[in-house]
């Protein structure tokens, strides 16, 4: 059963969700769109007296809602106890809000531009810039992502044909690649720039993203050429894909004297507009 994980935003609340493919079905973690309804403190505890209100009740919905592995705050992957879409719209019946009935608006939109992107993928390239825009990202910044989300995916492709596996070993290559251009493994860069669950891409400056990018369409290219036989093989190309960028860093960092990664995230940059309106 293939699945992807995604986050969703809601009035500028992040809301975990997962697209299982076979069953073209949406889950969404419960606890988040309990912290999105209610506000709580603490969602977890929330959803733990309703989970038993409801059955006191005698309703089957707590019971029926599954749990599927999602990334949790300190970047690891945790079973949460989830729900689909319809289950969605009866718990929410249950949880007294003001923001129940735009929220209900919201699931029925996720739902059916999932559908729509089925039909044409471009749509969901359009959904992305929108996302990214209500989020406070600079435009130049958001078309720089939106291409490196496209060379990742050819990259990824090129693995799948070699018979490589999502999960460890995409991310075991991920990692060599990130090591080579970046002087840095995945999970040092993210210690720079202060992240935990955040995904590392949307925290690159421009520039990082465009070494990033060299790296994987690097990797791509000399995959494509040599044709590694396996995973062993492929790793070697990884680092080769890497250095390229490697070599582009270091003489761009040669003649502006400045460190290309860097400790910037987007959660710093986003927020110097905001403080530049108060000083004014």
């Amino acid at each position: 059963m293939k699945k992807e994980n995604e986050i969703k935003i809601f009035e500028d609340k992040k809301v975990r969700t997962l697209w299982d493919a076979e069953q073209e079905k949406w889950y969404f973690s419960i606890v988040d769109v309990i912290a999105v309804l209610t506000d709580s403190p603490n969602a977890r505890k929330y959803w733990s007296v309703l989970k038993t209100r409801l059955k006191a009740e005698g309703s089957q919905l707590a019971t029926n809602c599954s749990q599927l592995k999602m990334q949790s705050a300190d970047g690891k992957f945790y079973l949460t106890d989830v729900a689909d879409t319809e289950q969605l719209f009866r718990l929410v019946q249950s949880i007294p809000s003001p923001k129940a009935e735009p929220f209900k608006l919201w699931l029925a939109q996720v739902a059916s531009e999932r559908l729509d992107e089925m039909q044409d993928p471009e749509l969901s390239i359009d959904r992305a810039l929108e996302q990214y825009m209500k989020l406070g990202y600079s435009e130049n910044w958001i078309n720089q992502r939106l291409k490196s989300i496209e060379i990742r995916k050819e990259l990824t492709d090129e693995w799948k044909k070699r018979g490589l596996k999502e999960g460890v070993q995409f991310a075991t290559l991920t990692d060599i690649i990130t090591k080579a251009w970046a002087d840095k493994t995945t999970k040092e860069y993210k210690i720079l720039k202060g992240l935990k669950k955040e995904n590392l891409r949307d925290n690159m400056t421009n520039t990082e993203l465009i070494l990033n990018m060299l790296a994987e369409a690097s990797t791509k290219d000399i995959s494509e050429a040599v044709k590694p036989k396996d995973f062993e093989e492929s790793k070697k190309v990884a680092k080769q894909g890497g250095n390229v960028a490697k070599v582009a860093r270091k003489e761009l960092e040669a003649k502006t004297g400045k460190k290309v990664v860097s400790a910037l995230n987007a959660k710093s940059v986003l927020a110097l507009p905001d403080k530049n309106k108060k000083k004014k």
